[in-house]
């Protein structure tokens, strides 16, 4: 999220723009294993252009119907699609021909991809059975859901998320995991002091590592040891 409507406006669009040169240059190269996380940049972008019809929600300037509907679909993005969409997407990627990654690194891929999986079914549950609100926090939005486990599904996401770009065996996708979550870290402890956010410095960071990504041959073997 950014620090306004105007904000998330201008950085979703430059993300979602970003998305669309990710998927265009894969497109080109014939990789189509790295579609899933060719999209991800694109679906990132689309997710801080929906944040600010959230905002707009917030300040009385939209109606309560589409505002409804923009935080639930806020919420189907951060919450159920993200901890399937990424360890998938790196699961495909560690079965291009070339890749290092061995048998043991695939099947631990797919395990943080089942665990993904898993832990976007209660999540998804929670998004459509329970509504969606937003409020002003300082120079940030508060979303509330009212998830069960809290601590439990936090603890899954992320271990499905980051953990499986630190054991992609590449190295580009390494660094992606660190930099997620370094970045997760700093944003939360932002967002609890109430300041501006940084999750779009933080996805704009994220899209333009993966545009690197998917102009890159398979990581070679040495360096996905």
């Amino acid at each position: 999220m950014c620090w306004s409507a105007q904000a998330d406006a201008v950085a979703g669009g430059t993300v979602a723009a970003v998305g669309l040169a990710c998927l265009a240059r894969v497109a080109r190269s014939g990789r189509p294993r790295r579609l899933l996380l060719a999209a991800l940049p694109l679906v990132l972008g689309v997710h801080q252009l929906i944040e600010a019809l959230v905002w707009l929600g917030t300040d009385g300037e939209l109606p309560s119907a589409p505002a409804r509907a923009a935080r639930t679909a806020w919420a189907v993005i951060a919450l159920p699609l993200l901890p399937v969409l990424v360890p998938a997407g790196v699961r495909c990627a560690a079965g291009e021909p070339g890749h290092p990654a061995g048998p043991g690194r695939r099947r631990a891929l797919t395990v943080l991809t089942l665990l993904g999986a898993a832990v976007a079914v209660p999540l998804a549950v929670a998004v459509a059975t329970r509504p969606v609100t937003a409020s002003r926090h300082g120079h940030t939005l508060g979303y509330a859901i009212g998830i069960p486990y809290p601590a439990l599904l936090l603890t899954g996401y992320l271990l499905a998320t980051v953990g499986s770009l630190l054991i992609s065996g590449d190295r580009l996708l390494h660094r992606l995991g660190l930099l997620t979550g370094a970045g997760a870290v700093v944003c939360a402890l932002l967002w609890q002091l109430a300041f501006v956010s940084t999750w779009c410095a933080l996805a704009a960071l994220a899209s333009l590592l993966l545009l690197h990504w998917t102009g890159q041959p398979p990581p070679r073997a040495a360096l996905a040891r």
